[in-house]
């Protein structure tokens, strides 16, 4: 079900809002995991079972590391197998097509070819899932006894498909102890409307000049049609995302949940290190906090950082797709923020602003 779609926003949302309100305050939360779930069934029932698979394994995993926390030996084992078989799900569902057909194509190996759809979201709620027994392991945040709590995170419908991704110590308290004011629901319904004129207006509008010029001959793109299809597409893009983001937030405010902010106006930006810091803020800053930080970080020389950060963004390339040249797309965005930690960045300060901001736009957009 989108946002944006007739279902969601003249029945689904109306009556969610309306019983969310009559109900009494202490079995919302409940309500909400429910409508979460019927949210995520919409288009394919069966995948709800990944979901709530998901959902009991962290659950288990948290409360077992609180309850053996003295106990070194037996934590690690829980932590390994929790993480383990988060990602063996998501390695099954999204990349396991693509492993058997790199497989078959390069090593000439003769394996059955899969065809395992794709649950939609199940990477931002895998990574949602991951912080959490994560971070209860690392005591930020306390462990989460009922598990009705822990499933609202983790399926939340605002952002379960597409983000912002959240952390459980960021949210956690807001779950248990919240209050809707008048102001927030107006602040939330004027967030959700800026989001979906993103969306609708511009980003659909966009795509369809994209859409059109990108399936003619090559031979009948000119110059001028190149560059309007590699702007263009960039717009499509960050109104597409920052749109949804948009709505998701808004939503949130509308049931008393505030989410941190994902997109802070990213084509301002005048070097691609700051671009990155501004362009999907909650992805970038769970590999930061979760992938970066814990290889070492900056804090170990200049060459361990350099692999620290190609462990990152060949991991993001990934995150975003299971095909090659989404693997391409993370080291091309590696390479030039490797140039700029060597050298680069020093010329970027020393250089009129204009150029960075002119820098940052090109890679950016060939990028995409």
């Amino acid at each position: 079900m989108l946002f944006s779609s007739t279902i969601f926003l003249f029945l689904f949302l109306p009556c969610v809002l309306l019983f969310y309100y009559i109900l009494p305050r202490c079995v919302r939360n409940f309500f909400l995991f429910l409508v979460s779930l019927i949210f995520y069934a919409w288009g394919e029932p069966r995948v709800v079972f990944i979901l709530l698979g998901t959902v009991a394994v962290n659950y288990l995993g948290g409360y077992l590391v609180e309850r053996f926390r003295g106990q070194k030996r037996k934590v690690y084992s829980i932590i390994f197998v929790t993480v383990a078989v988060d990602l063996g799900i998501l390695f099954i569902f999204k990349y396991l097509n693509f492993v058997t057909a790199s497989l078959r194509e390069i090593a000439g190996m003769e394996i059955v070819k899969t065809q395992i759809a794709l649950p939609i979201g199940i990477s931002f709620f895998t990574f949602q899932a991951l912080s959490y027994v994560i971070d209860v392991y690392r005591e930020e945040c306390p462990v989460e006894k009922n598990i009705f709590n822990v499933a609202l995170y983790i399926s939340f419908f605002p952002q379960l498909i597409a983000g912002p991704i959240i952390k459980y110590k960021d949210i956690g308290c807001q779950i248990k102890n919240r209050r809707e004011t008048l102001d927030g629901i107006a602040l939330g319904m004027r967030r959700f409307c800026y989001g979906l004129g993103k969306k609708v207006i511009i980003s659909n509008a966009l795509a369809e000049v994209v859409d059109k010029i990108a399936v003619m001959d090559i031979g009948n793109v000119d110059g001028s049609m190149a560059w309007i299809i590699v702007i263009f597409y960039s717009l499509q893009i960050y109104y597409d995302f920052s749109g949804y983001s948009d709505m998701a937030i808004g939503i949130g405010q509308l049931f008393g949940f505030h989410f941190s902010e994902n997109f802070d106006k990213p084509y301002t930006s005048k070097s691609l290190s700051e671009f990155w810091r501004r362009w999907h803020i909650s992805l970038g800053t769970w590999f930061r906090d979760y992938v970066y930080i814990p290889l070492g970080g900056n804090r170990q020389g200049k060459r361990k950082t350099y692999r620290n950060l190609f462990v990152v963004w060949l991991l993001t390339g990934f995150w975003h797709g299971a095909s090659w040249n989404y693997v391409l797309w993370g080291l091309y965005f590696f390479v030039f923020l490797l140039m700029e930690r060597a050298f680069l960045g020093k010329l970027l300060e020393k250089i009129p602003s204009v150029f960075g901001h002119i820098y940052a736009l090109i890679v950016v957009f060939f990028g995409w």
